[in-house]
């Protein structure tokens, strides 16, 4: 079968890989029927994710129907249409109990797919811990819709529920790519009062204008964020920040622009240190929430899709067979031709 492979060494390419076989009696057989790419396959491509290892094959963003289930499987069942979550996670340790799954105890606990065990830019795959990993996908709901529900959805939703948003907010997204728009559309469940998207990629918030996930727009780079966060909130900022954007700048706008007391929550993935100036901070109060995504809402966010709340399916820009996966990383990368998000077709 064809597979994007991580080579190590800033280095991937197409390969041709045997067929994945049941190992434990809690695995399942998936047949992709569609996958796409991630800026974290880039990170890992950059050597910026640690624990990749060099000879998986990439993707952790996927759907597709079950094929064969081991004896302990219970939930799913072949034949089946389902959506992937982004992490593997036991559902019975420490961690998993109390919500943490990116935590879990187990040896592939947290990201594995895709980063430290095959993942699904391929044809078929083998995915641990099937009953936690798959959630069938409603029969109203089409492959694109439930593509992004393991791994961007869940980001954003996770990102927007643990920002504690309340209604009549002011939330500021710092980033107007797939994970920041993601961010906008669940922000949008909480009923604030204005959803503010911030890039300073101008086709980025256009798209987010067009498809109707913010309410006001800046480009930090012709305006100031913090002030224009103090104009619309009588002085104070913004009441919920998401840092979706990754940079350096981006981080920094994000304790600047939020209000004292506020929560920030840091949802995207960066590729070098970056400084917290608590001297600087001082008397904010500022609440930081950092780390890897927590996805274990995947039934909701679905049930969500069904009902036409979450329209993951517009952030599919190009569609490609997945023989073109090369291709599609360079556009993907390049930000060429408009690209939000890519669908590959196995």
């Amino acid at each position: 079968m064809q597979a994007v492979v991580y080579r190590g060494e800033g280095e991937i390419g197409m390969e041709e890989r045997p067929l994945p076989n049941i190992e434990k009696e809690t695995d399942a057989i998936l047949r992709v029927t569609l996958t796409t790419i991630c800026t974290s396959d880039l990170h890992i491509r950059n050597g910026a994710v640690p624990r990749a290892v060099p000879g998986v094959i990439l993707g952790h963003e996927f759907v597709g129907i079950v094929e064969e289930t081991g004896q302990k499987v219970r939930n799913v069942r072949p034949g089946q249409r389902v959506a992937v979550n982004v992490e593997t996670f036991c559902g019975e340790c420490f961690f998993c109990k109390r919500g943490f799954v990116n935590n879990c105890e187990d040896e592939n606990g947290g990201w594995a797919l895709g980063c430290r065990i095959d993942g699904g830019q391929t044809e078929y795959v083998r995915i641990p811990f099937a009953d936690q990993a798959l959630t069938p996908i409603p029969d109203q709901v089409t492959d694109e819709q439930a593509l992004f529900t393991g791994d961007l959805l869940s980001t954003g939703y996770w990102a927007a529920k643990i920002g504690e948003i309340e209604a009549g907010d002011t939330v500021l997204v710092l980033g107007a790519g797939p994970a920041g728009l993601c961010a906008m559309m669940c922000a949008a469940l909480y009923s604030p009062a204005r959803v503010v998207a911030a890039d300073i990629d101008e086709s980025r918030l256009e798209f987010a204008r067009r498809h109707g996930l913010a309410d006001v727009f800046l480009d930090p780079s012709k305006v100031s964020v913090p002030d224009a966060l103090r104009e619309c909130t009588q002085g104070r900022g913004a009441d919920v920040v998401i840092e979706a954007a990754g940079g350096k700048d981006s981080f920094r706008l994000a304790w600047q622009a939020a209000r004292p007391n506020a929560v920030v929550v840091i949802a995207a993935m960066y590729e070098e240190d970056q400084i917290l100036p608590l001297p600087r901070m001082y008397g904010k109060n500022l609440i930081f929430k950092t780390g890897g995504v927590d996805a274990c809402s995947c039934r909701e966010i679905l049930e969500l899709t069904a009902q036409g709340r979450l329209k993951g399916d517009c952030l599919i820009t190009h569609r490609a067979p997945l023989s073109e996966a090369m291709e599609m990383y360079r556009l993907f990368e390049k930000k060429e031709d408009g690209v939000m998000k890519v669908a590959l077709t196995p």
